[in-house]
């Protein structure tokens, strides 16, 4: 529920909405809305319909909303990683290639000698 209640929170934030005035749209308390936003209550679904009504979104929209802010540091942190990955790739087909020729190396000495 936490990660919900974050994604409340940016929504909340993005509109320059106070938890005061999201509170009085939703006609609960400020603690109460306070405890959705840090995950400590669990949302009904029925409060999870009024919240996605709220933010014009449909539960679904509402649930599987991402940060496009933190959506991007995750896709750049995946190529990072991405490229990480296939140079490591590329050095372990070199030294794949080196043992290969040393063992053809060590080979022909044993077959010379």
């Amino acid at each position: 529920m936490k990660t919900l209640g974050k994604k409340i929170r940016l929504l909340r934030h993005q509109r320059g909405w106070s938890q005061e005035d999201v509170a009085k749209r939703l006609d609960i308390s400020i603690p109460a809305f306070s405890k959705i936003e840090t995950g400590i209550t669990d949302i009904n679904l029925s409060r999870l319909e009024q919240i996605s009504i709220l933010f014009e979104m449909t539960v679904v929209q509402l649930l599987t909303f991402n940060d496009t802010e933190q959506e991007a540091k995750y896709n750049t942190e995946l190529d990072t990683v991405s490229k990480k990955l296939s140079d490591r790739d590329i050095e372990v087909i070199d030294l794949q290639k080196k043992v290969i020729e040393l063992y053809e190396e060590l080979r022909l000495n044993k077959v010379t000698a």
